[in-house]
């Protein structure tokens, strides 16, 4: 197969979707064109800025468009225009209606960051945090109009480090991923590659992130309240109440220490860190972040806010 005779036109946004889109680039696959969401302000300046992903097609010097509806008629016959055999999704941000599905002569493929079935939705990682996944990975499938429900071509497990975050797991598997995408285009196109159905009975969600989520609940167990720390790192932050104050919680671990006081009262401090009572074990807190304050390591905040035994985290 020589990948300059197969056109291609990719639709993503995000950092996630970058690696793959380069990695089509290298191999030689013809992309036609990039189709990213909206430039949008952003950061306290509320300056307008473009996708990572726009950014680095214009790099290329790939023509961009941002539609802020895919169902718009122009935009629609703007796509048939370009006849691609193919149209890759990676976190694009949007569903794909059946008039843009329809349109590639081989279909619409995706890299979605899960081993599906399990995990659709649009924060698969985040989800698989959370639950205290310790396997995830990387699925790329034939995309129909249900919400990740399309047949598989490829899939790779990947296992969760014991420490890692959302953002750092999501960076790795953006890099696997993209690997894996240019793999199974490969294979796929040339026929050696047979869709496989997903078994709907084994399917999970993963819906939306919303801020609210990050609160913390003490009486939970440690190890749930670490999971969410992980899987709402860097955005929106697991987070807490000291003094009527909001402070993000960047890195924390579960102990399996008890102590006597109630859940989200302080244990005790340490140079590792800050001791928090909670529903089961204590969470070591390791590094935070005040309102209006940049992160700092939390035995400096300790010493900085005369954190004591019993003071109470809300």
């Amino acid at each position: 197969m020589d990948p300059s005779k197969i056109s291609i036109v990719f639709m993503g946004s995000p950092e996630f979707a970058v690696p793959s889109l380069k990695a089509l680039c290298e191999e030689g696959f013809h992309i036609k064109a990039v189709i990213t969401q909206p430039a949008k302000p952003k950061g306290r300046g509320r300056k307008i800025m473009p996708t990572p992903v726009c950014e680095f097609a214009r790099s290329k010097g790939i023509e961009v468009r941002e539609p802020e509806r895919l169902k718009d008629p122009e935009f629609v016959e703007y796509l048939r225009s370009l006849k691609p055999d193919l149209i890759v999704v990676v976190a694009y941000g949007k569903i794909l209606p059946k008039e843009v599905l329809s349109i590639p002569r081989l279909g619409c493929i995706n890299l979605h960051a899960s081993l599906l079935p399990r995990w659709r939705g649009a924060a698969p990682v985040q989800r698989s945090l959370i639950a205290g996944d310790t396997v995830t990975g990387v699925t790329i499938m034939l995309m129909d109009e249900g919400m990740d429900t399309g047949p598989i071509l490829l899939k790779k497990e990947v296992p969760i480090e014991k420490t890692e975050r959302a953002g750092e797991l999501a960076q790795r598997l953006s890099r696997i991923g993209a690997e894996l995408l240019v793999e199974s285009i490969g294979l796929y196109v040339s026929g050696r590659l047979k869709p496989t159905p997903q078994d709907d009975r084994l399917a999970t969600y993963a819906p939306l992130i919303k801020k609210e989520e990050g609160r913390i609940d003490w009486h939970k167990p440690a190890v749930e309240i670490e999971n969410l720390v992980r899987g709402l790192h860097p955005w929106p932050c697991a987070y807490t109440y000291l003094d009527g104050k909001l402070i993000k919680i960047h890195r924390a671990s579960a102990t399996e220490e008890e102590s006597g006081l109630q859940p989200g009262r302080v244990v005790k401090s340490s140079k590792d860190g800050i001791y928090v009572s909670t529903g089961r074990g204590l969470l070591l807190i390791e590094e935070l972040q005040p309102e209006g304050k940049k992160p700092m390591k939390a035995e400096q905040f300790a010493r900085g806010y005369r954190i004591d035994e019993g003071t109470a985290f809300e």
